[in-house]
């Protein structure tokens, strides 16, 4: 790929994470739903790993992961270690082992939800002086998970699309 083609993907790849991390960060805040903020990035991070592979993954995992860890109050590098690690393994599975579609994007979605939710329950536990009430920890916990899944399907055409971007560009400029 050649040096236009690397730098019209990252603006894309940075007007998708940026775009993302205006709802996620700035409008959802403002306009809760049940009480909830919805958890987009990692979402986003996950289609790109989907789509794309390993290395563009990570690095998606890594910035999402930065903008978590700005837009909540977590540990600085909870979310970016998290997000970072998992675009690299769910890249790696999708490059080898598994095939790219939507089923196994909704399955991965929904796993790396689970997983950031997790994070985020493991440093309030450890982190707050007073122990919060484990049932209603796991209800919040439950319901967010699920209400940030409802945002799988429509960031998913555009992950998507993104990365049939991605084949065009490659597809052009194949070696003679």
């Amino acid at each position: 790929m050649n040096k236009r083609a690397w730098i019209i993907l990252i603006i894309l790849h940075a007007a998708l994470l940026l775009s993302v991390y205006a709802l996620q960060g700035m409008i959802f805040p403002y306009v809760r739903i049940l009480g909830l903020i919805p958890l987009l990035l990692p979402i986003v991070s996950t289609g790109i790993a989907v789509y794309e592979g390993c290395h563009a993954g990570g690095i998606a995992g890594l910035f999402a992961g930065i903008l978590c860890d700005v837009s909540f109050n977590q540990p600085i590098g909870t979310f970016t270690v998290t997000l970072t690690l998992t675009g690299l393994f769910i890249g790696a599975l999708f490059d080898s082992v598994l095939m790219r579609g939507f089923v196994t994007y909704m399955i991965s979605c929904f796993a790396v939800l689970v997983l950031s939710v997790l994070v985020q329950i493991t440093t309030l536990l450890l982190l707050t002086e007073t122990v919060p009430s484990h049932d209603a920890v796991f209800t919040l916990a439950f319901r967010q998970t699920f209400f940030s899944f409802a945002f799988a399907l429509p960031l998913w055409f555009f992950v998507r699309a993104l990365g049939r971007r991605m084949q065009d560009i490659s597809s052009r400029e194949r070696p003679l």
